[in-house]
This record gives C-alpha cells, sequence and structure tokens, in this order.
C-alpha cells in the first residue's frame, strides 16, 4: 500500500524520506470505514494511481459524509472530474524559471524553494499536482545550493519555501532552512507556505521545538511569514485556530491565500464569512486566487472569470475595510494579473507582480467571452478604450514542453 513520507535532514544537509502510516492513503481504507462503496473505489482507483490520496484524521473528521457535495470532501477525497484531461499540469511558467532542481527566480526579489513534494494532506485542486506526492526531479536536494544562488543574488530580498508543504518536514530540517537563510544579509523577510494549520493542526500546537524555533527566527529586525490556505469557513475550527494562535505567540505573521473553487466557496456569503473568520483568528486575507487551468482540476474547479468577479464584489460589499484588503489575481506564467474590473464584455486586468519588470502595474483591457476561465480565453482589446494592446503572443498561455502528458510522469525519477 502507498504510505505518506516525511523528510529527514542528514549531517550533509540532504533530505532523505521516512515512512509515516498515519494518514489514510488508500481507498479501500475509506471504503472499509463505510465511507466510500466498492463501486466507488472501484472508479476512482485509476486516479489514486495517477495521482496519490493522502488525507490526516482530523481533516477527514471534517467532512460531512451525509452530503454528496461537501466542500472539504471536494478538497481532498478523489473525484471522478480527475479524468479529465483538460488544461496544463505547468500553469505558471514553473519550469521556465527554475534556475536549479528545486529552485525557482520568476520575480526579481524572491526566490522559491521547493523542499518537499510531500503534504499533510494531497488537495485535489493542487496546481502542482503533477508533482506532489510523487518522486519528483523538481524537488531541492541539498539546500546548500539554493542557499548559495540566494546568496549570489543581492536582489533577492525574500525566500519562500514551498512544495509540498514544509511543515511535514521534521522540525531540525526546518531549522536548518531558517538558520542557512538567516545568513544571508540581504534577506529582509522568509516565508513558509503551508496548509498544516489548516489539515493537521496539531503539528503545530503539540510541537514547542517548532515553536521556539520560530520564535528564534521571527525577530523584530527580520520576521518570519507563514501563508496559509484557508478556503472554508468550516476549516475554522477550534483546533486550527489554536494553532494559528500558537504560531502567533511565536512571532510569525500569518497571511491567507485562498482559492476560489466550485463547489467549495464559490457562493458570496461563503467567501464572505471566511475572510471574517480569518481576521477574527488574526490571519491577514492576502489573495484570493483564480483556479488554475491545471490539468485533472480545471474540469472540477474553475468557475468563468465572470462569475468569479460577481462573487468577489459580492463578498466585498459584505466585509469591513480590513477583511477585503485581499487580492483578486490571476497566477499567470507573465505574472499575477489583478482581476481589477467587468463591465458588460469587458474585463479589466492589472499586473500586480511580473516576470517582466516592465509589466508591473500595467493596466490593460480584454473581451471577455461567455465561459472564459483565463487570460489565454480572453479576446483582443476592445478598440476606442484608450488602453494600448499587450502583445498577445507574449501573454497568451504557452504550454511548455511535456506540460501537455498525459500523466505527470515527465517529473518523476
Amino acid at each position: 500500500m502507498r504510505r505518506t513520507e516525511r523528510y529527514e535532514e542528514t549531517h550533509t544537509g540532504e533530505i532523505e524520506m521516512m515512512k509515516s502510516d498515519k494518514n489514510i492513503c488508500e481507498l479501500e481504507e475509506l471504503e472499509a470505514m463505510g465511507l466510500l462503496t466498492s463501486e466507488e473505489t472501484e472508479r476512482l482507483r485509476g486516479v489514486t494511481e495517477r495521482h496519490p490520496m493522502s488525507v490526516t484524521p482530523y481533516y477527514l473528521s471534517l467532512i460531512d459524509w451525509s452530503d454528496p457535495y461537501d466542500p472539504i470532501r471536494k478538497m481532498a477525497i478523489p473525484s471522478e472530474g480527475e479524468f479529465s484531461p483538460v488544461g496544463s499540469y505547468d500553469t505558471s511558467g514553473e519550469r521556465e524559471n527554475t534556475k536549479l532542481p528545486g529552485l525557482q527566480h520568476k520575480y526579481a526579489k524572491t526566490a522559491l524553494v521547493l523542499v518537499t513534494s510531500r503534504c499533510p494532506v494531497y488537495c485535489r485542486h493542487c496546481f502542482r499536482k503533477r508533482l506532489v506526492g510523487l518522486p519528483s526531479k523538481e524537488i531541492l536536494h541539498r539546500f546548500e545550493d539554493a542557499a548559495t544562488y540566494i546568496a549570489e543574488h543581492s536582489e533577492i530580498n525574500n525566500v519562500l519555501l514551498s512544495g509540498g508543504d514544509p511543515l511535514v518536514l521534521p522540525t531540525n530540517s526546518i531549522a536548518f532552512f531558517l538558520e542557512t537563510l538567516d545568513r544571508i544579509a540581504h534577506l529582509d523577510y522568509i516565508r513558509i507556505g503551508t496548509r498544516v494549520p489548516v489539515v493537521l493542526p496539531d503539528r503545530i500546537i503539540e510541537d514547542g521545538d517548532l515553536l521556539d524555533l520560530f520564535r528564534r527566527y521571527s525577530r523584530p529586525q527580520r520576521r518570519l511569514y507563514v501563508v496559509t490556505q484557508f478556503n472554508h469557513p468550516r476549516e475554522i475550527t477550534e483546533q486550527s485556530t489554536a494553532a494559528i494562535d500558537a504560531l502567533i505567540r511565536s512571532g510569525v505573521v500569518i497571511s491567507n491565500q485562498a482559492v476560489l473553487l466550485r463547489g467549495v466557496n464559490d457562493d458570496s456569503d461563503v467567501l464572505a464569512d471566511l475572510q471574517r473568520g480569518l481576521v477574527r483568528i488574526g490571519v491577514n486575507p492576502y489573495y484570493v486566487f483564480q483556479c488554475r487551468p491545471v490539468r485533472r482540476v480545471q474540469t472540477t474547479f474553475q468557475i468563468s472569470l465572470g462569475r468569479a468577479y460577481r462573487i468577489i464584489e459580492q463578498a466585498k460589499a459584505r466585509l469591513d475595510g480590513h477583511s477585503k484588503q485581499f487580492r483578486f489575481v490571476m497566477s499567470h506564467r507573465t505574472g499575477k494579473i489583478e482581476i481589477v474590473g467587468v463591465r458588460n464584455d469587458e474585463i479589466y486586468l492589472r499586473y500586480h507582480q511580473a516576470k517582466n519588470p516592465d509589466d508591473i502595474g500595467r493596466f490593460f483591457v480584454r473581451r471577455l467571452p461567455p465561459g472564459a476561465g483565463w487570460l489565454h480565453d480572453l479576446g483582443d482589446t476592445p478598440e476606442g478604450t484608450g488602453v494600448p494592446r499587450l502583445d498577445r503572443k507574449r501573454d497568451a498561455e504557452a504550454e511548455l514542453p511535456g506540460t501537455q502528458a498525459e500523466d505527470p510522469s515527465h517529473t518523476v525519477q
């Protein structure tokens, strides 16, 4: 049976795998608990053979199994929608921005380091579906190599540790990362992208060493940031709130990046409740992402940009200023594109962040066809708007070599 794996640092700073038997990783386990029928198990077997399942007992307990459309279930349990080949495995141009295995440098001031391909829960909407839960050539093997690159590029002022989920690693591995980065003087702050507070809060609550580590490296002169992903208000529980509180008491600054997902939070009341709940427990709303057109994700989770914008604006109308400070963006291969407005059949867009520095802040308008869900679905700039056209060849979605493969085997060793 396939099991989740976690990693432990060796004396050389390399990372090796260790086994863990705690998570639910097989459809047959759900069937034995009476949560799936034998027919469902058989139908979904082809999904998990391609994209593994792993769910913590805690997160599984949040599912209302009497509701076939339960939003937590939709994020955690495989579905037949994952058979759909529509989309790309690399929608944000990660391959073209990889400087060495496990390190990406897309935006001038940010280095992204992929320290593991494992997560406590393998979210079915994951935009790195190509590598999560699988052996991958895209994961960093020696952290010193990434640190050397970062030290040699003084324009980098922050590092994002991601994956996978860095907090599935043993605390001594995380300590090694933070200690190594702390020696690089031109870094202003370090971020850790994690769903652990949401899906495995006891990892934080019960690990005093981890909290002491965060306390040591989140200082007044250089803060440590944790970027979470709460997507539904039911994820804000007594346990996840306690995990957030423990992080705050350790001096960590916490922000949230939600993803707008069909059948999960594509409702203005749900989205407003989520943002209010986050502010209440001390988490700053940061981004709401348009669901990316990821292969085996897009068909199930993406909604149209027109509908998404209406949901966002209706949610904001129910929120105070602090709760609606988030930006609604597409994380495109050319940059983070904010959806500023929609009027009739026109959509107004602005580069909040861009791979090409000349694009930062650039405003543009496109035709918005019915059902369009991504930049490449939009029409040309309407005539008479007074807004200069962007280079369609440059900002159109480009499928990179290998990303349209029927499976993610191009990342598997």
